[in-house]
């Protein structure tokens, strides 16, 4: 019945958000605007996304059909790191990467600290009211969801998701990712300034409004 749906189709129409343009489309899932183009003219083409004054899901069956199918590819293949920060975006409610995730998201990646391929907890700022539709959305896709980072030895995979719940949020996005407001990052940023001094010195460097007055020699460590 949903013959068009692949990995790519599937995981466009979950990112689509009613009014989106390709080119948003394309930052959330961190693809190719063209690979994006090409799949949601294949998804028009079959009737289950309508492309006027914005993209749109025709039928929210479809919808639960391609979650159900990149759910089932995750059980298969494990999600990479990569996969995982896009994950979030198929979910039905709002949040914001959060923590050391809005260091990493406002450092536009220049900051990685903490976290290891082999130990990889995801920061997620989320409702108080979505907490359980969030649990049961990362459980189908094989992710364990805590709300500390849990240690190691407690995991069968490297990743896990953190929650940090709250009653309402405010949501920045940077290069298509949602995450907490810069002002409310460099506040954990400074609640923990050993850690990221270099990371508030960066944050000094990238954005011309901020006097943030924090001055670090050694190199800033940057993701692999």
């Amino acid at each position: 019945m949903y013959e068009v749906l692949d990995d790519v189709t599937a995981q466009v129409l979950l990112a689509i958000e009613s009014g989106d343009s390709i080119h948003r489309v394309a930052q959330h899932l961190q693809r190719p605007y063209e690979t994006v183009r090409q799949a949601v003219n294949r998804l028009e083409a079959a009737g289950y996304v309508d492309y006027h004054d914005g993209l749109s899901v025709v039928d929210s069956r479809v919808r639960n059909a391609a979650c159900e199918l990149v759910a089932a590819s995750a059980g298969v293949s494990p999600p990479s790191i990569e996969e995982a920060y896009v994950i979030p975006q198929f979910g039905e409610w709002p949040f914001g990467f959060t923590r050391i995730d809005a260091v990493y998201v406002w450092t536009r990646g220049g900051y990685q600290v903490g976290r290891a391929p082999e130990d990889y907890p995801l920061f997620l700022s989320v409702r108080e009211q979505d907490v359980d539709d969030w649990v049961e959305f990362f459980e189908s896709f094989g992710l364990p969801v805590a709300f500390e980072r849990q240690p190691r030895d407690r995991l069968t995979e490297p990743l896990q998701i953190v929650l940090d719940p709250h009653r309402s949020l405010d949501i920045d996005h940077v290069e298509g990712y949602p995450v907490i407001p810069r002002d409310d990052t460099i506040e954990y940023m400074r609640e923990h300034y050993a850690q990221f001094q270099s990371a508030l010195a960066m944050l000094d460097r990238m954005y011309e409004d901020l006097d943030l007055g924090v001055a670090y020699q050694e190199t800033e460590r940057v993701q692999s």
